[in-house]
């Protein structure tokens, strides 16, 4: 999420820590590189422009100049600009408390919109606010197909209708009608039509809906990759309707970041939520200064700590916090740990919610922390309970059987085992810790353990060592590469 921008600011913000004394000068010559980072991002003109000129008023000002971190002082500055661009905080929905509230969802199409109507019907379930989903979008009748097929998975009911015999005004008018007889339906979600574009057409439909449903909340769901051309559609639909919110998609594959810095400062319109993947489950509340956090690679704690306590069994974690105060924690727990971590999501996204971890994620963007979680796990799967119970007992011919069993070599098994041996150890001290400790910890951890970036070199070199014929060293694999590619320019050149 947002590589290209966290990258581009972060060598921008680094030439003020490396040009020694600080002065009007140089801080507007950064301040050009800022701006130019935020434009290939494909922030809009305006809201760089704008962005690049509050930071450097604030950044030329004496206190800054004279204090003993003035670059650090900058880059809070950056911060809470960029805090500002994407500001305020606003997830509400602003539910009624008695009555059914109409949410008019409303976007083009490809932008992930109906199933975006299932996330928010997902999440509304489970904060106990019953939906009902309305097919309004008579246009693609794979949309009616899919919003049922949606309805069925999360278990909410769908209103929908023959796309021959009605319009997409009546089936919400008849929808709305529903709801009320069945009396227990408090979020009605209306799914609209889309366009490949904007077009009157369009517009004349969402505008009848909007007239004569008078919907609470009027949404605008647009696809956070196509940048530039999402913030000029969120214009267009605000202008229409008068969006009440956004919600950013597909934000998980958008490197460049500039929907959502420009969607707020051009509309107006606050970001509620942010579609981070494709599953049901994969919208989160859009936090400003947490987005901003992550844009700067300063991670996100909170909402990796929100996520572990919405997915992980808080019986067990306390079972295995009070394993590890008591140094009872074993391969088998370990196991178990690991499994947990992966209901977080991809390792490349835990990692940079991790202060510190973003770049360590970043030096090896093949890095495959999925595979090597099922590689640990198979390795603890071939041992016996007693061997992961006390693996101290695994001696050669132990290590070299459980290494068959689990299609591994030898020295991943060594090597898990010592991992693991210092890790138990470290965890017995993190068990009293807090947060930010915690954290600090894992790092440490990260930059020298299993799923560090050269964890994979590490284990080619030791296979080398031993005479492998198959495998070679994973660097000299790369300097052979470039040797062979720095041939064949020459050759071209001839």
């Amino acid at each position: 999420m947002f590589e290209g921008i966290t990258q581009s600011l972060t060598d921008a913000l680094s030439t003020f820590r490396i040009s020694g004394k600080l002065t009007e000068s140089n801080i507007r010559d950064g301040m050009r590189t800022v701006r130019q980072a935020l434009l290939e991002a494909d922030v809009s003109y305006e809201v760089a422009q704008a962005f690049v000129t509050r930071v450097t008023e604030q950044a030329v000002g004496e206190q800054v100049l004279k204090s003993l971190r003035p670059s650090e002082q900058i880059v809070g500055i950056v911060h809470q600009e960029l805090v500002n661009l994407m500001g305020p905080e606003e997830p509400s929905l602003h539910l009624k408390r008695d009555g059914i509230t109409v949410l008019m969802m409303c976007g083009l199409q490809g932008s992930g919109k109906t199933t975006t109507c299932g996330k928010l019907a997902r999440m509304l379930e489970q904060a106990e606010r019953k939906p009902m989903l309305v097919a309004a979008d008579l246009q693609r009748p794979a949309a009616i197909e899919q919003l049922k097929v949606i309805g069925e998975q999360i278990g909410v009911a769908v209103h929908a209708e023959d796309p021959g015999q009605t319009t997409p005004v009546k089936v919400c008018q008849n929808a709305l009608k529903e709801a009320k007889r069945a009396g227990d339906v408090q979020v009605l979600i209306l799914d609209t039509a889309g366009r490949l574009h904007v077009d009157d057409e369009l517009m004349a439909e969402l505008e009848l809906i909007d007239n004569k449903l008078q919907p609470d909340q009027v949404l605008f769901v647009c696809d956070a990759m196509t940048g530039q051309d999402a913030v000029n559609s969120a214009r267009a639909f605000n202008d229409a309707l008068e969006l009440d919110g956004v919600i950013l998609t597909k934000l998980d594959g958008d490197t460049r970041g500039g929907a959502a810095l420009s969607v707020r400062a051009v509309t107006g319109v606050p970001i509620k939520y942010v579609g981070v993947g494709e599953q049901l489950d994969n919208l989160e509340e859009f936090h400003p200064d947490r987005m901003a956090g992550r844009i700067l690679g300063m991670g996100d704690v909170l909402t990796l700590v929100e996520k572990a306590q919405r997915e992980f069994d808080e019986d067990e974690m306390e079972a295995q916090q009070q394993k590890m105060l008591e140094g009872k924690f074993t391969l088998d727990d370990f196991s178990k740990q690991l499994r947990q971590l992966g209901k977080l999501g991809p390792m490349q996204q835990v990692m940079k919610m991790i202060p510190g971890m973003g770049n360590i994620a970043d030096l090896d963007p093949d890095m495959d922390a999925e595979g090597e979680i099922k590689r640990i796990d198979g390795i603890i799967a071939s041992m016996t309970p007693d061997e992961r119970a006390n693996p101290d007992k695994i001696d050669r011919s132990r290590r070299n059987r459980i290494a068959k069993g689990s299609g591994t070599d030898p020295s991943d098994v060594n090597k898990l085992l010592k991992d693991f041996s210092a890790m138990s150890g470290m965890m017995q001290q993190m068990a009293g810790m807090g947060v930010r400790d915690r954290m600090k910890a894992v790092k440490q951890m990260a930059d020298g353990g299993m799923f560090s970036p050269d964890a994979n070199i590490r284990r080619e070199k030791q296979r080398s060592k031993r005479g492998s014929t198959d495998v070679s060293s994973f660097r000299d694999k790369k300097k052979q590469q470039r040797k062979n590619a720095r041939k064949a320019r020459k050759r071209n050149k001839r």
